[in-house]
């Protein structure tokens, strides 16, 4: 199959016309220039690799919208697949949470948690895009490193991040805004969420939270997962990870977090909504800065998967290496951190992840394929041999 007429993002440079040829899901070919009766005709409009997802929390939207209201999770992760596949991930690392203590503690329980895990991996093979687990193990719950150790020793987790939401620290450190926040989001009053505060910082004195710790961290490399650190605030913790073996530095919370991490030649990952929007949601480094920077390396959905494409030309604006740099961080970037040699680029022998964009005032998806099928359309692309038969 031939899909000819597009503007091809290649690792080094973009080809104005060019065409992609696909056998049995892999890229086979790739030509600067036009090729007769191809089965999709571009249109002249971009076409980059499909986007690998390192950290998506989407999933807990799905099966609970409101506090109040849980949907089957089977049902959930069908749902958030279909969205993904229209925002143009072809590979999504589900970012599931063992936080009973957060303010979506309601689905991030040993119980719920487990089954999400379960579910997607009981789903993998029946589901539009290829789908994984990316578990992130908040350090101070203690009890929940039991049942993250199961499910890593069963091949259920294919990344792990390990999150201290302490306050005082990382992405809380602002004690007053914690309080602020915490009382706003939980309807409850300043004196209660100070309570909370409290219980959080004296459940960071366990001493068992560093046996604890390695123990995972130990699981995780016997598998040979990536490792990741969470809202990295410093050099020191950033080193401090990196001795553990972290190899991504997820949403550094400030710039000699992220000069620490790219120094020790860890990936550095941000969100895309960061970036689209031009500033962290809760005041903490720029993904724009980063990359402006040479500093970011990856950007993920975070909490929108929708941001993948405007995120890219917002960097490309700012990032050096243009466009296809750009593209990178949310394909091939992301794909080699995570271990993932077989996509990420528009290259022969890489899977035919691919996605048509429509560049304009709003940048729109047209097309996504995973594995050479389109498994979503807007209906703007037209196999053209669908048309004539």
């Amino acid at each position: 199959m031939w899909l000819s007429n597009f503007t091809l993002v290649l690792p080094d440079e973009v080809v104005d016309q060019g065409s992609v040829r696909i056998e049995d899901g892999v890229i086979a070919e790739i030509r600067p220039e036009l090729v007769e009766a191809p089965t999709f005709d571009g249109g002249g409009r971009l076409m980059m690799p499909g986007f690998v997802d390192l950290h998506g929390d989407m999933i807990e939207r799905e099966i609970a919208p409101r506090p109040n209201a849980t949907m089957p999770i089977d049902f959930g992760i069908h749902e958030l697949d279909k969205k993904l596949a229209a925002a143009g991930v072809t590979t999504a690392y589900a970012a599931v949470s063992f936080a009973t203590e957060s303010v979506y503690g309601h689905v991030r329980s040993l119980e719920t948690t487990s089954a999400v895990i379960k579910g997607i991996n009981s789903l993998r093979d029946h589901l539009l895009i290829d789908h994984r687990v990316h578990a992130r193990y908040e350090i101070t719950n203690i009890g929940a490193a039991p049942t993250l150790e199961r499910l890593l020793e069963d091949g259920f987790v294919d990344m792990v991040s390990l999150t201290d939401h302490t306050p005082g620290q990382g992405q809380y450190n602002d004690i007053e805004s914690y309080i602020l926040s915490m009382s706003e989001r939980r309807g409850i009053t300043r004196e209660a969420a100070e309570e909370v505060l409290a219980r959080r910082i004296a459940m960071r004195q366990d001493p068992d939270i560093e046996h604890k710790l390695r123990d995972i961290v130990g699981l995780s490399l016997k598998h040979k997962l990536s490792l990741a650190s969470h809202d990295d605030d410093s050099a020191e913790k950033v080193a401090e990870m990196f001795d553990l073996g972290v190899t991504i530095s997820e949403f550094p919370v400030t710039l000699p977090a992220a000069e620490e991490a790219r120094r020790r030649g860890l990936w550095t990952l941000m969100g895309a909504p960061n970036a689209l929007r031009g500033q962290s949601m809760s005041g903490n480094l720029s993904a724009l800065e980063a990359a402006g920077a040479s500093l970011l390396g990856i950007i993920a959905a975070d909490y929108h998967p929708a941001a993948f494409v405007p995120a890219i030309f917002k960097i490309a604006d700012v990032a050096s290496g243009g466009l296809p740099a750009a593209v990178a961080m949310a394909t091939a970037g992301a794909a080699r951190a995570a271990g993932l040699t077989d996509r990420g680029e528009i290259a022969v022998g890489q899977k035919a992840d691919l996605v048509a964009v429509e560049h304009g005032a709003v940048h729109r998806i047209r097309a996504t394929f995973r594995n050479g099928r389109v498994v979503y359309s807007d209906g703007t692309l037209h196999p053209l041999m669908a048309m004539a038969a």
